[in-house]
């Protein structure tokens, strides 16, 4: 039986020299937790998750409106100054409701500003375009992006829900490269396994980030008759190498060649630290292909 590669527990960030976790954190239920802030990035850390991806607007409808999730985490940089090192720090900025959009250079200079304000911290590791403002000129963007970087405020650059001809347009006005890109990627959402993206990732060599890889809480929770195929399909695996669904749906999206990380969006301290599971689940090729069939709802050509 062909058994696919196992994931590595870390990695480089695209062609740079960042090392990170192949797992990440996300934090935009972060504000939803009353208290214990400061032991979720701790339980993170402890299960292997080296890398925190935030954003501007989580938290945007909070009891301190724009920002809350990036200033929660500042505080707990604050009253614990080395926790910083200990993680790769990445964020996000661009959406501006009800506009909704915005990549303009003043946006953005003020946006990436701020950022750094609340999360306390003088740069970030990774920032990304959360979406793409079709409003403003790639070359625009990409001389903002490049001032960030000269002036040490963040040290790569990375897009969010951006098609793969709208990354290639940015790129062709940088000097710097695009070293991440964040799909919407799971065992229900495989449109970038037939659109393109991951394959257009792989050419450049680009990471990867999966959001929302448990589809919404569907995996967990199965609504439809596609839905619970697919949960199925993942319990064949996870009940014959005694993990959780949610660990085998992360191992599914890690086993792809493009590597991609799921953003594990649990604020649950155990559950944080079951997602290290991924690193011990094999998949035969037929396995692999039952999930992706089920999610298909048809069978492969």
């Amino acid at each position: 039986m062909s058994i696919l590669p196992q994931p590595p527990r870390s990695r480089k960030l695209g062609g740079t020299d960042i090392e990170i976790s192949s797992l990440a954190w996300g934090m935009w239920r972060f504000t939803d937790v009353t208290d214990g802030h400061a032991d979720l990035v701790h339980a993170a850390i402890d299960s292997g998750i080296t890398l925190l991806d935030t954003a501007d607007i989580y938290g945007y409808s909070g009891p301190d409106g724009f920002g809350d999730a990036e200033s929660l985490l500042g505080q707990v940089f604050a009253a614990e100054p080395g926790l910083r090192g200990k993680i790769v720090l990445a964020s996000k900025g661009g959406i501006t409701p009800p506009t909704p959009y915005d990549s303009s250079a003043a946006y953005l200079t003020g946006a990436i500003d701020a950022s750094l304000r609340r999360l306390n911290t003088d740069h970030l590791d990774l920032w990304q375009i959360h979406r793409p403002d079709i409003l403003t000129h790639p070359q625009e963007i990409a001389a903002t992006l490049e001032k960030a970087i000269a002036a040490g405020k963040v040290r790569a650059i990375g897009v969010s829900n951006f098609t793969p001809a709208q990354i290639d347009a940015l790129q062709s006005y940088l000097s710097v490269p695009i070293v991440s890109t964040q799909p919407e990627f799971s065992p229900l959402c495989i449109d970038t396994i037939n659109d393109g993206q991951l394959d257009h990732a792989i050419q450049h060599r680009r990471t990867v980030f999966a959001w929302s890889p448990l589809g919404g809480g569907r995996i967990a929770k199965p609504e439809s008759a596609r839905d619970k195929a697919v949960a199925a399909a993942l319990d064949k695996v996870a009940q014959e190498q005694g993990v959780a669904r949610a660990s085998a749906a992360y191992s599914w999206i890690m086993a792809h060649p493009a590597g991609a990380i799921p953003i594990v969006g649990t604020q649950n301290p155990a559950r944080i630290a079951e997602a290290a599971e991924v690193y011990n689940i094999k998949w035969s090729r037929q396995d692999w292909y039952a999930v992706l069939v089920a999610a298909r709802g048809e069978d492969l050509p």
